[in-house]
């Protein structure tokens, strides 16, 4: 486990990353989490820099996923400065790099009401209940390391697991209708088809990534705010789209999504 010093040090470069917009190198090794309790402190105290004190209600959004045997473990804060619900969208192109997005077509929760910590887990239905309007939405992904490819898990969970943003798509009326173990995804540009295939949610259910989330907050001392939203794992893996050309995502039943992204100015 990191020390206080060493938590600051990891979030400083992690932090000055996001500021310049200009992906850097992995955190030094005197300071690189090899931990998730570490890689997650790291993530929280960056949270912190930005301005988004956690647990205090300043954090917007969250991602998550059950995490399977022996898996990563798939959990991030999302500030409210990535969260955006109109169309173009900016995300982060590095230079050089090929005119594409990374996206995850996923259904998010938005918390009605509040799961404050408490000694006691929550049950199914105060969870349920907790849950106001269902979206579908669209997460992008990106990471702030230049070398991708070098960074491990832990890496990732540090830099909120390749978390950059979220599109907010129409709302899903009657979603607990729906039968969201399995879902078609449909994603087109106005000249090609990217991803048709039904596939099966990565928990199992949006539902199991929610309660999941509450779970662990409630185990840290954490909570969830009203106004916040959860969303909870994509049902086609990562897609690469085109930039500066609409894109269409059908996702089932659940709804569209018709969204430019378009490379973020440095």
């Amino acid at each position: 486990m990191l020390n206080l010093d060493q938590i600051e040090q990891a979030a400083q470069h992690l932090f000055q990353v996001r500021k310049t917009k200009i992906p850097g190198t992995l955190i030094p090794e005197a300071c690189r989490p090899t931990d998730r309790e570490s890689a997650i402190a790291v993530q929280q105290r960056v949270m912190e820099l930005m301005g988004l004190p956690i647990g205090g209600g300043a954090t917007d959004g969250w991602k998550c996923g059950v995490p399977k045997p022996n898996g990563p473990l798939v959990f991030a804060s999302i500030p409210a400065s990535a969260i955006s619900r109109t169309s173009p969208y900016s995300v982060p192109a590095p230079k050089g790099a090929a005119s594409r997005a990374k996206i995850e077509p996923e259904i998010a929760f938005v918390v009605a009401q509040d799961l404050p910590p408490r000694a006691t887990p929550y049950n199914d239905d105060e969870i349920r209940g907790a849950i106001g309007q269902a979206h579908m939405v669209l997460e992008l992904l990106g990471t702030r390391y230049a070398d991708a490819s070098a960074a491990s898990p832990i890496d990732l969970l540090a830099d909120s697991y390749n978390n950059v943003g979220l599109l907010i798509g129409p709302v899903i009326p009657n979603v607990f209708n729906l039968p969201l173990d399995v879902l078609p995804v449909r994603i087109t540009s106005p000249t090609q088809t990217l991803y048709d295939k039904t596939s099966p949610h990565p928990s199992g259910h949006p539902m199991k990534s929610f309660s999941w989330l509450v779970h662990f907050l409630n185990q840290r001392g954490l909570g969830l705010k009203a106004g916040q939203i959860v969303t909870t794992g994509s049902y086609a893996g990562v897609v690469e789209t085109p930039l500066s050309v609409p894109i269409t995502v059908e996702l089932g039943g659940a709804g569209v999504i018709v969204a430019e992204l378009v490379a973020e100015a440095a």
